[in-house]
């Protein structure tokens, strides 16, 4: 049995199921293993895991525990309930800004790779051509957030580090926009989105995409990008203070637990905040080489049980209404027993966003893809009901094929 205890009661003899901390905040060889020296006791406090799963039937037992399933419920009652607030308004449809929104996303993949590159040889970055690229993507984020969010879900795992740096840029623009910020602020949100992991030029390729587990000397030489990044852009004349911050404190915790610095909650700015809860949403939620990223769905409830400790709470609870309890691009299945692509968060109700039915599990195949408001009634495109997610790995479904309108 799997049961969910707090680190303060962890004994030598339990075995570890699952650390509960992102792989970046542990240094063991593997997720998985029994408990047996002091010293394993002491990595695992220092990792900043406050709680953590043990497997019962592999080692010993905490009998107030709850399990696996209670916990997974009590968290997404919780989620449910925060998600109350209006989503974003729409000025255009999915569809209509899809094609645009595909433009725009190549060409801020490829200007990552370019300033990557440049930084790697010591060339100067042109934020000219930042800016722009950013200017694009806010604007298309204003026009319909859904279609770049949609895109910035499907990766190539190969092209990770690219593709990270534009999703969290994407992200931290309509994270940034759904806050209100003033439009200045949601730019350098955005310049510090793209440019954030500029460091990781600095890390060998040879640990930077290394299918296994990172050694403690490996984990070092990675945890080394944030200052190295803040390194290379304290060079650019026309930077900002704000990217600067993101770059150097994306990976510090609220608890303290985080690195370069360890810095406390309170000492890390709010966008820098928002970029640790973007950061690792779409780290945890991205195909690598080393690493199966969980489902959107999956990858906010984890952002919510671990915002106890090393997230702002406030902050997770916005992001979750950002993104939808359903975010663009998610499988969900219907109480119709269709599988369905969500496509668009509703205005009025997050719990009933605008999907394609695609799959019948009944007849276990697909249907004539069907367009449905799930917040209309019968009769008006509606009439069906979201009774969970779907691991598109389960059906073999590529979703990006639902998504994407062809070339």
């Amino acid at each position: 049995m799997i049961k969910k205890i707090p680190s303060s009661v962890l004994k030598i003899g339990m075995y570890i199921h699952d650390l509960n901390v992102d792989w970046m905040d542990h240094p063991f060889l593997r997720k998985q293993f029994v408990v047996k020296t002091e010293e394993d006791l002491q990595k695992i406090m220092a990792s900043g895991a406050h709680e953590l799963y043990i497997d019962t039937d592999r080692g010993l037992d905490y009998a107030h525990a709850p399990t696996v399933d209670e916990v997974n419920a009590t968290i997404e009652a919780e989620m449910v309930l925060a998600a109350t607030a209006p989503a974003p308004v729409i000025q255009v449809s999915t569809t209509e800004e899809m094609s645009r929104a595909k433009k725009i996303h190549k060409q801020a993949h490829s200007l990552v790779r370019t300033v990557m590159q440049d930084a790697r040889m010591g060339k100067a970055i042109h934020m000219d051509d930042v800016e722009e690229v950013v200017e694009a993507i806010t604007d298309s984020i204003l026009r319909n957030s859904s279609a770049l969010l949609g895109l910035s879900g499907i990766k190539d795992k190969d092209e990770y580090t690219f593709l990270h740096s534009v999703s969290v840029c994407t992200l931290m623009v309509t994270f940034a926009k759904s806050m209100n910020f003033p439009s200045e602020l949601i730019r350098q949100a955005g310049i510090g989105g793209l440019l954030h992991d500029t460091g990781k030029t600095m890390v060998p390729n040879e640990i930077l995409n290394k299918p296994g587990r990172l050694t403690e000397a490996e984990f070092e030489v990675m945890r080394s990008h944030p200052m190295e990044g803040f390194k290379i852009l304290s060079q650019v004349d026309s930077i900002g203070d704000i990217p600067l911050e993101i770059t150097l404190h994306h990976h510090e915790r609220m608890d303290g637990s985080g690195y370069p610095h360890r810095l406390p909650g309170e000492n890390i700015t709010q966008l820098t905040q928002m970029a640790s809860v973007v950061d690792v949403y779409d780290a945890i939620t991205s195909d690598r080489c080393y690493h199966k990223g969980m489902p959107a769905s999956e990858g906010l409830k984890k952002l919510w049980e671990w915002s106890k400790f090393h997230f702002n709470p406030t902050l997770v609870q916005a992001f979750m209404r950002t993104v939808g309890i359903y975010p663009v691009g998610s499988l969900v299945k219907l109480e119709s027993g269709r599988l369905a692509v969500v496509l668009e968060q509703n205005e009025g109700n997050l719990l009933m966003p605008r999907v394609k039915a695609i799959f019948s599990t009944k007849a276990n195949a697909y249907i004539t893809p069907v367009e449905i408001n799930l917040a209309k009634p019968m009769g008006l495109g509606g009439a069906d009901k979201i009774t969970g997610h779907e691991s598109p790995e389960k059906w073999n479904i590529d979703v990006s094929r639902f998504l994407i309108p062809p070339s």
